[in-house]
Formats: structure tokens, C-alpha cells, sequence
């Protein structure tokens, strides 16, 4: 069972399953659910929220890059789509220990750059299931860690149900995460 943490600092979270932005308080009581991707789930006093890497430290542990900053440190010149897909290699579903691109969730990936330089980035992805609630968290983490890549203007994540997920979608390594394998 997860012990309770008191956070050290004040920091912003993503609130699940709306996806919206919080603030969390120095102080408030929260628990580690999960730890991947670079960020952390924790169950607050008002339902569940994701806390980035680099806020770890108001964890009371140390702090990550994000994992969009280790993706362009190398990177010369404009972002490329190849960066966008290892950065919503990232993101989780909390209820899920595999990222979103191995479990097959994501279906499109477009970069698009501007005649004034100005660069956008369109990601259409999908959820196990149309009733998932999770939907709204994990888009705005994706488009947040897309954000954060140098180089992004923009960034949108659209939910869409056609086609249809199946399990089919999982790559191999997260059917080896999964055990259907």
C-alpha cells in the first residue's frame, strides 16, 4: 500500500479523467499510484491527478526532465514527426502500465510547418473504449509533452472512434508488457 506524501511545494497537475489543470497546495496529502512515463499519478483528497517529472521535487523526490526536452537536446533544426512519436511514447493511461503508441491508441501524427516558421503539430488518437473517461487526461498530457518539444507552436489531440480499437492495435512489445504474449 502507497504511503501518504505531504507535498513539499505548490505545483500544477492535470486532473483525471477531465483532463483539466489544478493546482495542488505545499501541504496537501497525496499517494503515488503510478510512476510512469515520467510522470506520476497520485490519488488526491479529490479524486486522482498527474504530476509532471520536472515537479517531482514537491514529491519530496527528484526531479526528471521531461522526457520532450531529452527528445530535442539533440535535435538540430525544426522538430520532426519521429520526435513526436517517441514523446507520446511517454504517456500512459493511468489505468494501464503501456504508452499509448504500443498499446496502439495513436493513429495519426502530423507536423506542419508555416510559411513564417511557425510549426503545428495534429495527433488523432483513440481510447480502448468509446466510455473510457480517461480520454480527456490523456489527450492533454499528449498535447502538453508535444508542447513541450522545441520548436512546437501548436499542438492538437483529437479523440476520434473511427476506426474502432481493437486489441489487434497492440504492438508486440505491449502485448509482452500485457502478457499476451
Amino acid at each position: 500500500m502507497p504511503e501518504p506524501i505531504l507535498l513539499k511545494r505548490d505545483c500544477d497537475a492535470i486532473q483525471i479523467p477531465s483532463g483539466q489543470s489544478i493546482h495542488l497546495n505545499a501541504g496537501d496529502e497525496v499517494m503515488i499510484t503510478q510512476s510512469l512515463g515520467g510522470s506520476y499519478t497520485v490519488a488526491t483528497r479529490d479524486g486522482l491527478a498527474k504530476i509532471a517529472g520536472n515537479d517531482a521535487d514537491a514529491l519530496g523526490l527528484e526531479p526528471t526532465a521531461a522526457p520532450a526536452a531529452a527528445a530535442t537536446d539533440s535535435a538540430e533544426g525544426p522538430v520532426q514527426e519521429a520526435q513526436v512519436w517517441e514523446v507520446l511514447k511517454t504517456c500512459y493511461d493511468p489505468e494501464i502500465p503501456v504508452n499509448i503508441v504500443d498499446l496502439g491508441l495513436v493513429y495519426d501524427c502530423v507536423v506542419e510547418r508555416a510559411e513564417g516558421g511557425s510549426t503545428s503539430v495534429q495527433v488523432k488518437m483513440t481510447l480502448t473504449a468509446p466510455g473510457c473517461g480517461m480520454g480527456p487526461a490523456i489527450a492533454a498530457e499528449a498535447k502538453g509533452k508535444i508542447l513541450a518539444l522545441g520548436g512546437v507552436d501548436s499542438a492538437e489531440v483529437d479523440l476520434v472512434w473511427d476506426p474502432a480499437w481493437n486489441q489487434g492495435m497492440i504492438s508486440e512489445k505491449g502485448r509482452m508488457q500485457l502478457g499476451m504474449v
